[in-house]
């Protein structure tokens, strides 16, 4: 493609004929330097916004970094962020951007599984890699069959830094049952992929314990106003709620069940944010799951906790910074391989090859040592338990779950 650059001289307009953008990347072994863009899908505005934006200064840290130290001999980064508004139709026109743009060799992101549903199978054809520190669906990356044992990765190109519901319900119910000493719980989902799956496992293994699910439901995300099922969980005698779902829901849930019975509110990764507490005045003792372990706890991650500090963004980097961080340097290291294996250039099968390289990432990341198994899963499955204690989310407990 030809560019054409405006030049004013004395008075007159002249049209300039420059090399075009793809042209100026090959590089010649002498010293050009290459553009590769790493797309970054998130909720940025809405509800959700906060992990949003923490998830794209997590990406933007990253790519700021491996520039800074020339992670890639020439190579230059770039992040294009993309606001999916936590709707799956926007993530899909979102990755139908990402693939039209020919720098794009990996997207980092969503924070929704549903979204993640509507972008896995466009990106797997495109052969473009796409890495979220978020999603925790294990649809996403065991196919529909899993429960019954026929675990089959539906889609090559996604991988995930966040381990799966499967490990995260489970988690939560041997927490709830063992250690919090619940034994009736009532169960709650938003009917949303994320939600419905986490509950599920949840169910699964807490009444394979011995518990007791006295009553279920299902809530509008979009509802503010719980008072009737409320009303359910007061008469069933339940000792905790167990909610598959997120905050913007979670938080005046748990507010108005407290108005009624003084029981806490359990959820998942969802769940984890300080907005949940912001916007939740009776939030102290509701409990929280979330993957990993903190980063405030790792010695892995004080340099991104330090350099996000220095970088000075507004926005806390949330539960899902240190693994957005990782996912990002996922694509760089695998970016880095292809590249040191064709003479210091892209090759032309650029996407393809990053994705090929994939597989073989493994490296130590914020949270801990990152590489993927024969699904896409990390193989990092530690998870940990918060309590709202004096205000703030507290860890409780963390273990990684076999």
């Amino acid at each position: 493609m030809l560019i054409l650059t405006a030049v004013l001289t004395t008075g007159a307009l002249t049209l300039t004929a420059c090399g075009s953008r793809d042209d100026d990347k090959k590089s010649s072994g002498s010293g050009d330097t290459q553009t590769v863009v790493i797309g970054l899908d998130a909720p940025l505005t809405g509800d959700l916004s906060a992990l949003g934006l923490g998830i794209k200064n997590s990406a933007d840290l990253a790519v700021k970094t491996a520039n800074k130290d020339k992670t890639v001999p020439g190579v230059t980064f770039e992040i294009q962020p993309l606001d999916d508004q936590a709707q799956p139709s926007v993530g899909q026109q979102n990755a139908q951007k990402f693939i039209g743009n020919k720098d794009v060799l990996g997207v980092v992101g969503p924070l929704n599984s549903g979204v993640a549903q509507s972008m896995q199978k466009p990106f797997t054809d495109a052969k473009l890699t796409q890495v979220s520190p978020a999603n925790t669906g294990t649809e996403l990356t065991q196919g529909n069959d899993w429960k019954a044992g026929n675990k089959k990765r539906p889609y090559a190109a996604y991988f995930r830094t966040a381990t799966t519901d499967a490990i995260q319900g489970a988690f939560a119910a041997n927490y709830l049952f063992k250690t919090a000493k619940v034994k009736d719980v009532y169960l709650i989902d938003d009917q949303k992929p994320y939600g419905a799956g986490l509950a599920a496992s949840f169910k699964a293994t807490f009444t394979e314990l011995g518990g007791k699910i006295v009553g279920t439901d299902h809530v509008n995300p979009d509802d503010r106003d719980f008072n009737s099922v409320v009303t359910k969980v007061k008469g069933s005698g339940a000792k905790a709620v167990y909610y598959g779902g997120e905050y913007p829901a979670g938080a005046p849930l748990s507010q108005q069940l407290k108005d009624s019975v003084q029981i806490p509110l359990m959820g998942g990764d969802g769940m984890y944010s300080a907005d949940f507490i912001k916007l939740n005045k009776k939030s102290e003792g509701d409990i929280a799951t979330s993957v990993g372990k903190p980063v405030e706890e790792l010695d892995s991650a004080k340099k991104f906790i330090a350099d996000y500090k220095t970088a000075g963004y507004k926005d806390a980097y949330e539960a899902y910074g240190g693994g957005t961080y990782d996912a990002t340097w996922a694509i760089i290291e695998a970016v880095k391989a292809v590249v040191a294996a064709n003479d210091g250039k892209l090759p032309d099968d650029a996407r393809a090859k990053v994705l090929e390289a994939m597989a073989k990432v493994s490296f130590e990341g914020v949270t801990g040592p990152v590489a993927f198994d024969e699904y896409g899963d990390t193989t990092n499955t530690l998870m940990t338990a918060y309590q709202v204690t004096g205000g703030k989310w507290t860890s409780k407990l963390s273990e990684a779950v076999k």
